[in-house]
C-alpha cells in the first residue's frame, strides 16, 4: 500500500468542478463566529460537492485570511451567499421547496441514524452558533431537528465536525455515492 499522488487523485480544476452536478444539499451557517469553522465548512462543502453554502448574520465570509487558511481554496469552488439573517435564508429555502432541518439537540430531535431525508426534495441543514445553537425563530421553521448521538461528557461537537458527520450520513441515505 502507498499514498496516492496528486495526479492519481484526479482532482478537478475549479472551473470543471463548478460545472459538475452538485449534491441536493445546502448548508446554512447560523451566526457561526469562528472563521476557522467557516473555512473548514467550505472545505467540507467542496468535498461533498454541495449545491450551496449560506453564510448568515455574523458568520464570516470570504475573503478573509482565517477562512482561507482552513478552506484551502474551496472558497473559490463552493457557491455561497451571505444573508443578513438566518431567518431570511430559511424563508428563501422553504419557498424554494427545501426540507429545512436543524442540526440541534431539541426536545423533538431525531438521532441521526434514524433520520431519513424527504425523498425527492432538496435538503437544507442549519448549523448553529457555537454557543447558542440554532436561533429559536429558525428552529420554529424547521421540519425536523437531528442530533448526533454521542457517548462522551461534552455532548457537543465542533460545528465543522458536526457538518461533516451529518453530511456523510445524509448523503449516504440519499444515495449520492452510488
Amino acid at each position: 500500500m502507498r499514498k496516492l499522488t496528486m495526479q492519481e487523485m484526479n482532482r478537478l480544476p475549479v472551473a470543471d468542478f463548478k460545472a459538475t452536478p452538485k449534491s441536493p444539499v445546502v448548508l446554512v451557517l447560523d451566526n457561526v463566529r469562528s472563521l476557522h469553522n467557516v473555512g473548514a465548512v467550505f472545505r467540507t462543502a467542496d468535498a461533498f460537492a454541495l449545491a450551496h453554502l449560506y453564510l448568515c448574520g455574523v458568520t464570516g465570509r470570504p475573503p478573509h485570511r482565517e477562512i482561507t487558511k482552513t478552506a484551502l481554496g474551496s472558497t473559490e469552488s463552493v457557491a455561497w451567499t451571505h444573508t443578513a439573517t438566518t431567518l431570511e435564508a430559511a424563508r428563501q429555502l422553504l419557498a424554494a421547496g427545501y426540507q429545512l432541518v436543524a442540526v440541534e439537540q431539541t426536545t423533538g430531535s431525531v438521532p441521526l441514524p434514524q433520520f431519513r431525508p424527504a425523498p425527492g426534495r432538496p435538503l437544507a441543514l442549519v448549523l448553529g452558533n457555537e454557543v447558542f445553537g440554532v436561533d429559536d425563530e429558525v428552529l420554529a421553521l424547521c421540519e425536523a431537528a437531528v442530533e448526533i448521538p454521542q457517548l462522551g461528557t461534552k455532548h457537543s461537537l465542533n460545528v465543522s465536525v458536526a457538518a461533516g458527520v451529518v453530511l456523510w450520513d445524509v448523503l449516504l441515505k440519499m444515495e449520492v455515492f452510488v
